[in-house]
């Protein structure tokens, strides 16, 4: 992964802008510069052709792999190949208007004059027609080229409900959400990102549900990313967040379309990026990474059920260790005495303290973890399987550690599988750590305060300007509905009111967008 670094001088990036050198007269002139700006790549793919009197040239010019090659021959190349359009069109602005305003029939085209701009075009999947005796051309619409089909998600898994999941292709994962949602109010705001890469980037909300300050900060935010490069939306995720020292994420990741769709619905903003098939969805709060949108398919009381159960698991992964540690190094008195007898027998013929201990067994977990994540899917889950199984075996055989203390450790792992937001996982894991140490050396004391500083941190975020913990705190008593536990439908009918600029849920988008017209 090459490391991110920060324009310092655009005018080093040839093609940083759109004014540039002029687009020659001649045709031969302006391909050989093409040419060279790309350093003769091989991909570059030139066709020429010459009218009936061979006073005028034509060259189509494209980039292999980027284009839709079908396109390309059927609507460009097969159009500028009939006799009949040579012979209509004697000089080059002639054959230049016939060209743009009946031969081609493709969607969308454009006029290019400077070469920046084609360069521009020509690098995002366009086809480029250049014309003799003529200082501009004409950019087709023709991106495509191969591209990963929409398959099953592979990060957020699911029993019950849609298996497709976004793709690296930009259009393909906002068509994915537009099939969700058939409203005109679904707007989508395009720009490009990265000096270098030229990534677009699509903010997609629903007027009418969206909050303006909201949609002016992201807006404000992804104005202010001046970098050579956005290769996925971790990169923009990394760069616009408030808090950048806290180890909470505070902007939601998935690679779900219906997930996507769930939270426009509820008035938050998506944010797509082109190359990758993770889309961003802020603001976030914390207990939105504690639910799925799974959780809505089901019956409320199987989804409450296992909501809280979630949550206990959160409590584990986050605790567990650590409360076992302060218990046997300061508070005996808490454990039931032949349980406490147990522990001691257990322990006797091991060397290490038992912070120690916890963290040998934390540490080998987490690299059997890791490694199993990084190895191929078919053998990944055994080597984790078999690798805790007999590493967690031979470590007690050898008095190296505890059984009980592997029995923790386990259901401590195991906890954090739970958390269906992979990067609050993460944090989760790391806090663990830390709390760890915290109680090996204070005890529950030490927990009750470390915990204490936790909420408090908790409470003092923000995403995009909205309270991280809400509507916990502040408390909203109207938005409880759908956080540890979840309502039936019929009863959840308005939406968050520090989210949506609309908390009625009843009556259409539509109208709600013609409200919001009336209102300005």
């Amino acid at each position: 992964m090459p490391k991110q670094q920060t324009q310092s001088n655009p005018g080093e990036i040839s093609n940083s802008g759109h004014e540039g050198p002029p687009i020659s007269m001649d045709l031969e002139d302006t391909l050989k510069q093409i040419h060279e700006r790309l350093g003769n790549s091989p991909d570059l793919n030139i066709r020429k052709y010459e009218t009936l009197d061979h006073e005028n040239h034509v060259a189509v010019m494209f980039i292999n792999g980027l284009v839709d090659k079908v396109l390309v021959d059927e609507y460009v190349t097969h159009a500028l190949s009939f006799a009949e359009i040579r012979e209509k069109a004697p000089s080059a602005e002639d054959l230049f208007l016939f060209a743009k305003e009946k031969a081609l029939s493709i969607g969308k085209e454009k006029v290019v004059e400077d070469q920046n701009s084609l360069l521009e075009a020509l690098l995002s999947g366009d086809t480029i027609i250049l014309f003799d005796k003529l200082d501009k051309g004409i950019s087709v619409t023709t991106s495509g080229g191969e591209g990963r089909s929409v398959t099953e998600a592979t990060t957020q898994v699911n029993i019950r409900g849609p298996k497709d999941s976004f793709t690296e292709s930009l259009g393909t994962n906002i068509a994915l959400v537009r099939k969700r949602i058939k409203n005109p109010n679904l707007w989508i705001e395009t720009m490009t990102m990265g000096s270098v890469t030229k990534t677009d980037v699509s903010i997609a909300h629903i007027h009418g549900l969206a909050k303006e300050e909201t949609l002016q900060k992201i807006r404000k935010k992804l104005a202010d990313i001046h970098v050579d490069s956005i290769l996925e939306s971790g990169y923009i995720e990394q760069l616009i967040e408030e808090n950048n020292y806290s180890p909470f994420p505070t902007l939601y990741n998935t690679e779900r379309p219906d997930s996507v769709a769930g939270n426009l619905l509820e008035g938050r903003i998506a944010i797509f990026v082109d190359g990758t098939p993770f889309v961003l969805i802020l603001p976030a709060t914390f207990f939105m990474f504690f639910h799925t949108v799974e959780d809505y398919y089901q019956r409320y009381d199987i989804t409450s059920v296992i909501r809280v159960l979630r949550f206990i698991c959160l409590l584990v992964s986050l605790f567990g260790p650590a409360i076992f540690v302060a218990a046997l190094n300061f508070h005996q008195e808490m454990i039931p005495t032949p349980l406490l007898i147990n522990f001691a027998s257990q322990r006797e013929g091991v060397p290490f303290p038992v912070v120690i201990e916890v963290l040998l067994l934390e540490v080998t977990f987490e690299i059997i973890r890791e490694a199993g994540i990084r190895m191929p899917s078919q053998i990944g889950q055994t080597v984790s399987i078999i690798g805790g199984l007999v590493l967690g075996q031979a470590a007690v055989q050898a008095g190296i550690v505890s059984p009980a203390m592997v029995i923790v450790v386990s259901l401590t792992g195991i906890s954090s599988f739970a958390t269906p937001a992979f990067n609050m996982a993460l944090s989760i894991r790391i806090l663990r750590f830390v709390i760890t140490f915290v109680a090996a050396y204070m005890g529950l004391y030490g927990i009750a305060i470390i915990g204490l500083i936790l909420v408090a941190h908790l409470c003092s975020l923000r995403s995009i300007g909205v309270p991280y913990m809400s509507p916990v705190a502040p408390f909203a008593p109207g938005d409880q509905k759908d956080i540890f536990l979840r309502t039936p439908l019929h009863f959840m009918k308005t939406r968050r009111r520090l989210i949506s600029k609309n908390s009625k849920v009843p009556g259409t988008t539509a109208q709600l967008g013609q409200d919001s017209r009336h209102e300005k």
